[in-house]
């Protein structure tokens, strides 16, 4: 578990950062309470503050999520209480902001989930708002939804889930009624992500016009991309107003298509999400998504009959591994899991950059990129060291 806040609240960063509009060989980072105070070039020191870094690392913006299920044993859809656990956990993995998220329950369950999402503490990463994923999915491109509690995106669906909006919702494009339901959602301020869909190229076209500006897990419970018909993979890479999640554990997606992805969508359109289950951060065994059994190997999370459910993966090791792949530099691969998922919520003025007058949500990488510290607001929230008093 994370050592909890520190009491000394002016910090100085220094070493390589990453902006990450730019990338600065060496620089300092004066965080003076809950803000950046500046980032000069070089090596500068400010009286009254702490230096907190050491020889080889690198400074960036806190990661953020945009799926995340659970983490460390505990399920988001059991409640505010298991919400508040995974945001005290998800620091030491860089994660400073995330979307808990609801895959497909009765439409009771999930109003109740948003309002828990709510009222959830959160001790260590922000809680930036609620995602439900479904239920108004594709039961051929279900994955490990329950079919029995998929709908129709009927008017009075959609306005029940509207008594209390999530920040994201997916839902199937091409099914009866999505269309005016994704007008709908949007007009009430919902981000809405297309996913476990069978849409064609021209269904998901008509989708964008609708209003969808998201695409949940690119590839993944979608109709697959085919050069006669690219489907919703093509449209979502094509169109520029969109931006696509993707799942960078090398088991949801090929490296290969990784790489292809970020060279066609590039960085400002492509957000790392892990969309990772109780199965994260924990060893090999059995664990719950929405009450639903999954089987962790400790590298992925399945169904009984071997479909994915989502992840056993975490944000850092999913930076660690696209700033891997030919083409893409460390710097891309951090703006992909901070600044871009920050464009998606709109909150970037002040998240997922390092600048003066943001938030003080960073993270500092070992030479490794290993996560060595994480600081939420200004507080150091995770030293996988410790750090004295």
């Amino acid at each position: 578990m994370p050592q909890g806040p520190s009491k000394t609240r002016r910090y100085l960063l220094q070493g390589r950062v990453i902006t990450p509009l730019r990338d600065l060989g060496l620089a300092t980072v004066l965080i003076d309470g809950q803000r950046i105070a500046w980032v000069k070039p070089g090596r500068v020191d400010a009286p009254g503050s702490r230096v907190v870094t050491e020889a080889g690392d690198t400074v960036v913006p806190g990661f953020i999520d945009l799926q995340v299920n659970g983490l460390a044993g505990h399920d988001a859809a059991s409640g505010a209480d298991a919400i508040a656990a995974i945001s005290g956990d998800l620091p030491r993995y860089g994660v400073t902001g995330f979307l808990p998220t609801l895959i497909s329950r009765p439409l009771d369950e999930a109003i109740a989930f948003v309002g828990d999402c709510a009222a959830a503490a959160a001790p260590g990463a922000r809680v930036l708002g609620a995602h439900v994923e479904g239920p108004f999915l594709n039961p051929k491109y279900r994955g490990a939804h329950d079919p029995e509690c998929l709908l129709l995106p009927k008017p009075e669906n959609v306005r029940r889930l509207l008594a209390r909006p999530p920040r994201v919702m997916t839902l199937a494009p091409e099914l009866p009624g999505a269309l005016q339901a994704i007008r709908t959602l949007a007009a009430a301020g919902v981000i809405v992500s297309a996913g476990h869909s069978g849409a064609s190229f021209a269904e998901a076209q008509e989708a964008f016009v609708a209003g969808v500006r998201f695409g949940t897990h690119l590839f993944n419970a979608m109709a697959p991309l085919h050069h006669r018909e690219p489907g919703l993979p093509g449209a979502l890479l094509e169109e520029q107003r969109v931006t696509v999640g993707l799942i960078a554990d090398g088991i949801h997606v090929h490296p290969s298509m990784l790489s292809l992805a970020i060279r066609i969508a590039s960085a400002d359109r492509v957000a790392l999400t892990t969309d990772q289950t109780a199965a994260a951060g924990s060893p090999p065994g059995r664990y719950v998504i929405a009450g639903r059994e999954t089987i962790s190997d400790g590298t992925s999370a399945r169904l009984a009959d071997g479909t994915l459910a989502g992840s056993a993966s975490t944000m850092d090791r999913q930076v660690h591994l696209v700033a891997r792949l030919q083409g893409v530099t460390l710097r891309q691969a951090v703006q992909m899991a901070s600044l871009t998922p920050a464009r998606v919520l709109g909150i970037q003025d002040e998240s997922g950059v390092v600048r003066g007058g943001a938030r003080a949500d960073l993270v500092v990488l070992d030479p490794e990129q290993r996560v060595r510290l994480t600081l939420i607001g200004g507080q150091v929230v995770f030293h996988r060291d410790g750090l004295d008093a």
